[in-house]
């Protein structure tokens, strides 16, 4: 159940990267050939629609695009043909595509969650009989000041506590709409995950609306992508190992996945939070797939975009027979390194805590 939970969510964002290709290409009256259902061999013609033929293809997953005249700029219609922001437009229609469904999931997650609120301390859970029991702390309760002094953070809370072992601690919690001073005496010992005085804390969860979480998404989102570009430079500069900068193949992705889900069914979490879950994982291979792709890598959009660079900024178009062969260089190498990696993910699996 969990392999197929995975191939259909990771088809369908693949698919969606595609379908922005599609998108973009239509709306410019770029001509396409093909869209297709899978990857080749073709099983079958599905219909046609305007004068694309929309078919479904051997290997059942994800999708893909075929422009008329992809490589031949003097075919009237084609993608080659087309001018160099139309171009640009196509090419980045799909990592787009990938980088809004990311957004939308996380604004999902946002907004299903709520955003913890860091500055306010609440009481989550009082352990029977410690220090915070019998001094009359009550769950619900929230840690205003401690020693007169306003308290902004948990670390703040046990840092006090941890200070002040065996002496009596004036602690300011607000319970309802009343405020009150308790004097409560941390432990100089106490038992395994107790804690000094027995407390569980948290910070209460705000409400907030899909449209609230949509700016936070994005932010998110960009982070994500500078994660990808920035960590070779810190792979080189030695700041992380090379274990945490591991590229994985579909295998590894999935064995991540399937952790997670293991995890879940462990501790028997509810449909929402499981839901919850996979919506932010595939948000962030949606996200990683998006900015992979606009990597500077031949076959890549990103690749292909390169290509476009001199005709941009210097109206000198690259030949098309050089970028072809070397799109399709391109493509042969990423394929031996696919292949290398998926058998490294399978030789040397992922390892998680």
């Amino acid at each position: 159940m969990i392999v197929l939970e995975f191939v259909i969510a990771l088809g369908t964002i693949i698919f969606l990267h595609e379908l922005g290709h599609f998108v973009v290409g239509r709306s410019l009256n770029i001509e396409i050939e093909e869209f297709g259902f899978g990857y080749p061999p073709r099983l079958a013609k599905l219909f046609t629609w305007k004068g694309t033929d929309i078919t479904i293809n051997l290997i059942p997953f994800g999708a893909f695009v075929r422009f008329k005249g992809e490589d031949d700029p003097k075919v009237t219609g084609s993608l080659a043909s087309a001018n160099k922001w139309a171009r640009l437009a196509i090419l980045m229609g799909g990592p787009v595509m990938n980088l809004l469904i990311g957004i939308l999931l996380f604004s999902i997650v946002f907004s299903s969650m709520g955003l913890p609120v860091a500055d306010i301390v609440e009481i989550q859970e009082v352990v029977t009989t410690a220090p915070a029991d019998t001094a009359g702390i009550l769950a619900g309760d929230i840690i205003q000041a401690i020693y007169g002094e306003k308290i902004d953070s948990m670390e703040e809370v046990g840092t006090i506590i941890y200070q002040h072992l065996g002496e009596e601690i004036p602690l300011v919690v607000k319970r309802g709409n009343q405020t009150t001073t308790i004097q409560v005496t941390p432990r100089t010992e106490w038992p395994e995950e107790q804690g000094p005085i027995g407390i569980v804390m948290t910070n209460p969860i705000e409400p907030i609306s899909f449209f609230q979480a949509v700016p936070l998404a994005s932010n998110m989102a960009i982070e994500q992508g500078k994660q990808l570009f920035v960590m070779p430079l810190m792979l080189l500069r030695g700041e992380i190992q090379p274990s945490q900068a591991r590229v994985l193949s579909p295998k590894g992705v999935y064995d991540i996945y399937a952790h997670v889900r293991q995890e879940e069914q462990a501790i028997a979490s509810d449909t929402k939070t499981t839901l919850i879950n996979t919506a932010w994982f595939f948000g962030i291979i949606s996200i990683a797939l998006g900015f992979s792709n606009l990597l500077p890598i031949p076959a890549l959009d990103g690749g292909r975009i390169l290509f476009l660079l001199p005709e941009i900024f210097l109206n000198k178009r690259v030949p098309a027979k050089f970028e072809s062969v070397v799109h399709l260089i391109g493509f042969s190498t990423l394929i031996i390194l696919m292949f290398y990696v998926f058998m490294q993910d399978f030789i040397n699996p992922v390892v998680l805590p």
